[in-house]
């Protein structure tokens, strides 16, 4: 099978990577012209495309894959920034159109729980989405408009919407890297939210395997939570990160105010 992956250099990109190649599966990587390889993906095919502006014939360029696993987004992590909406939206669908119009039969994005905005308690995937942030609001309007996209062109649509992963890589302003610099950078405190939200944190490793066989299953249209279904307050993930590593620093709760773009309490249903 022949499986195209976008964003392959990104934190989740790498994992699902390393998926694929723990299934004998040797992904074509699309990446940016100007983009550097990093020399543990070196080994794949690599194609050069600018997803702002792709070729026409972006099907063919990608090798014809069976699969596209379309995880590139830029602009993160500024939730808020317009740029979603007025630069990424139009430009990932034009990308993924001119593929399935050229003849790419099965499609998986990664979308986002902040899709669900301000919907509290436990999150089904067949909630409609309620999107609050520019991001969630863009990813949400893509997926709606692949959809119908899936009228004019046969293709399947797998549409993962991921929670929190953590896992080594990630970016270094999430609350466990955050935690770890500090720590590093010999802090007697650490400065945090009141840590009373519960989120529904995901080991990034797991989280993959379950994209990677989600994307796998060809001909298949479906929503799907990437998440564990239970749910961890702040404070709890941030002291258990502290008693795992043996780590000496206080917590200084309420420091910062909580997210107003996130409702105190949501996980995902599996």
């Amino acid at each position: 099978m022949k499986v195209a992956v976008t964003g392959a250099s990104g934190f989740l990109g790498r994992y699902v990577v390393k998926e694929l190649e723990r299934l004998n599966i040797s992904p074509i990587l699309v990446m940016r012209p100007s983009t550097e390889v990093p020399t543990s993906l070196s080994h794949h095919l690599v194609v050069p495309i600018d997803i702002q502006s792709p070729p026409d014939d972006v099907f063919s360029v990608m090798q014809q894959p069976d699969v596209l696993i379309h995880l590139a987004w830029g602009g993160l992590p500024n939730y808020h920034s317009t740029s979603h909406l007025e630069q990424e939206l139009p430009a990932h669908f034009r990308f993924i159109k001119s593929a399935v119009s050229s003849g790419l039969e099965n499609v998986a994005v990664s979308g986002t729980c902040f899709e669900y905005g301000m919907q509290s308690g436990e999150l089904s995937p067949d909630l409609h989405a309620q999107p609050v942030t520019a991001y969630g609001e863009a990813k949400a309007s893509l997926h709606l408009q692949l959809k119908k996209l899936q009228s004019e062109f046969k293709f399947s649509l797998r549409w993962a919407r991921l929670f929190y992963l953590y896992g080594f890589g990630q970016g270094k302003n999430a609350i466990l890297p955050t935690l770890e610099a500090a720590v590093e950078n010999g802090d007697k405190v650490f400065n945090m939210s009141g840590g009373e939200q519960l989120r529904d944190y995901m080991p990034v490793k797991e989280a993959t395997a379950e994209l990677v066989s989600m994307a796998l299953e060809t001909g298949k249209t479906e929503v799907r939570n990437i998440c564990s279904g239970n749910p961890i307050s702040i404070r709890k993930l941030v002291e258990n990160k502290i008693s795992e590593e043996g780590w000496k620093i206080e917590l200084n709760f309420g420091h910062y105010p909580y997210p107003a773009y996130e409702p105190m309490e949501f996980w995902g249903k599996v």
